[in-house]
């Protein structure tokens, strides 16, 4: 297997000193308890969204993903599509448009479900995670309807976890959907971050044996 591209491991460092990434015992949405936590929303000032549109760039310039615009759901989407729009302008000189949606339409200044570029051609869909697939399917469908077809899923983290069977969630959203999901880390990015320093040797324990359980 190949390393990983520095830029992976550059971003799991950012998430573990911004507090995006967590170790510790937690719930997650689907009931199991997991040893370490990914919240997106910890990326909270001007330089970490920076530093994560540059990393979401050059994971999306890596895959080849062809596409016409970005699409951010909301809600954690919406900043994550901006920031890979900015990431995308200085990586490739590409300007690339951004649409967003509402959990629920407006009915004054601009309404409707969806606010931001026209949505027209193939649209990248940009969001944190991906657990069951739910949210991904709810963006296909909304894209779809407004006459745009969906490119693929960008992600941050791809937790290579079991979906409901024993494919991963994001191939199964990959079959599904019949797209690509483009994580700026995987399970094996951090599995190999894990390695690198002898204080995560405990943390990476537990990762490997939450892994060996729950692993696609």
């Amino acid at each position: 297997m190949d390393e990983a591209p520095d830029f992976r491991q550059e971003f799991l460092q950012l998430a573990l000193d911004c507090g995006c990434l967590q170790f510790g015992d937690f719930t997650l949405k689907s009931g199991r308890r997991s040893p370490y936590f990914f919240n997106a929303g910890a990326f909270s000032s001007g330089a970490a969204l920076a530093r994560v549109g540059e990393c979401q760039a050059r994971a999306v310039l890596a895959a080849g993903v062809e596409f016409d615009l970005l699409f951010g759901p909301a809600y954690k989407g919406i900043p994550l599509a901006a920031a890979c729009a900015i990431g995308l302008r200085r990586a490739a000189g590409r300007d690339a448009p951004v649409a967003f949606d509402r959990k629920e339409a407006k009915d004054h200044g601009d309404a409707g479900r969806t606010f931001g570029a026209p949505l027209a051609g193939r649209a990248l869909i940009v969001d944190d995670v991906i657990s069951a697939g739910t949210a991904a399917r709810g963006a296909v469908e909304l894209l779809e309807s407004r006459g745009a077809t969906a490119a693929g899923l960008a992600i941050l983290f791809d937790r290579g976890e079991r979906g409901e069977g024993k494919r991963s969630a994001a191939q199964e959203v990959e079959e599904r959907c019949g797209m690509p999901v483009v994580a700026v880390a995987r399970a094996r990015d951090f599995r190999a971050f894990l390695e690198r320093a002898p204080e995560f040797a405990e943390h990476r324990e537990r990762v490997e044996a939450y892994l060996r359980e729950y692993g696609a």
